[in-house]
């Protein structure tokens, strides 16, 4: 048996009017033309569909069971119109982001799953990128938006706005070297063993070049790609390790003292591409980085705890 989609959405009209003269108003079609279409789908199911009076027309038992699946029909009908109908205009080109890869611990993954989820029919190309770089492929129009560390930003190539807390910490075992300490300097951290990111990481670079020449020597253990492994060797008491705060507050396996040299402490900006006008699609994306880290400094302001916490 095969419907016409015309006829069920007429049909579902005329339910929710009570009344073919406003279903065939609301189809633009003369009331000859919708009864005539309405009789052939009560001849062509076999049973009666409405019960007609003086004042209109309502379902019957079986009208109520077509109007209801017909609904589910027309549903799938619109979704399949516009899953096959993305494939015939031009693909849209996705958006660039580039993010250092602090910011690609939590702040980058947070958003992108609010955003994806939101934006189905949306691509994002995500590189983790210094800030330096990030800086001079926004201004060219490289790229749509960046997430940036204000002390390499500069001033007046990309526009910028405040994004969250980006600070550096020291962190090893609960209850190991840094009990009852709350803040340390490079030189007392460098006396023991460390474990750090690989020397290509954005963090690792950034912290070197901070550091200068002049810097004690350290010791590293290892060398891991992933700020998580990294907090995760520092926990078992493989060595210390300098991680941003937003990574590891809460942490009960961990001490957590304030690095007290000046560099340690930084913050995230949301740089913006040169492009003409963002397109709302940019606009939305840097929404969702918004939103991500002002949800991080909720998640690490004391004053936003229980307090039996």
């Amino acid at each position: 048996m095969r419907y016409d989609l015309d006829d069920l959405r007429l049909f579902l009209h005329v339910v929710a009017e009570g009344s073919i003269t406003a279903g065939a108003r609301r189809m633009h079609l003369s009331l000859p033309s919708a009864s005539a279409r309405v009789r052939a789908l009560e001849h062509h199911t076999g049973v009666a569909l409405l019960v007609r009076g003086r004042r209109g027309v309502r379902p019957t038992p079986a009208g109520t069971t077509l109007a209801r699946h017909a609904r589910d029909v027309l549903t799938h009908a619109a979704r399949l119109e516009s899953a096959v109908g993305s494939y015939s205009g031009p693909p849209t080109a996705p958006l660039t982001l580039l993010a250092g890869g602090s910011a690609m611990h939590r702040l980058v993954p947070q958003a992108l799953i609010t955003f994806l989820r939101a934006h189905p029919d949306i691509d994002v190309d995500v590189v983790e990128s210094r800030t330096p770089r990030t800086v001079r492929e926004l201004a060219d129009g490289a790229a749509d938006l960046g997430v940036v560390i204000d002390n390499e930003a500069g001033d007046g190539d990309v526009r910028t706005e405040p994004l969250g807390d980006d600070s550096l910490v020291v962190v090893g075992q609960a209850g190991g070297i840094l009990a009852g300490r709350t803040a340390v300097t490079y030189r007392e951290v460098a006396e023991h063993p460390l474990v750090g990111l690989d020397a290509d990481s954005s963090l690792r670079r950034w912290i070197e070049k901070n550091l200068g020449p002049h810097a004690p020597a350290a010791r590293h253990r290892t060398s891991v790609g992933d700020i998580g492994v990294l907090v995760a060797l520092a926990a078992a008491g493989v060595g210390l390790a300098i991680a941003p705060r937003r990574a590891v507050d809460g942490d009960p396996r961990l001490d957590v003292c304030e690095l007290k040299d000046p560099w340690a402490r930084r913050r995230h900006l949301l740089a913006w591409g040169a492009k003409a006008g963002p397109s709302p699609a940019v606009a939305a994306l840097a929404e969702h980085l918004r939103a991500a880290a002002s949800a991080e400094e909720t998640r690490h302001d004391p004053r936003s705890r229980p307090a039996n916490q």
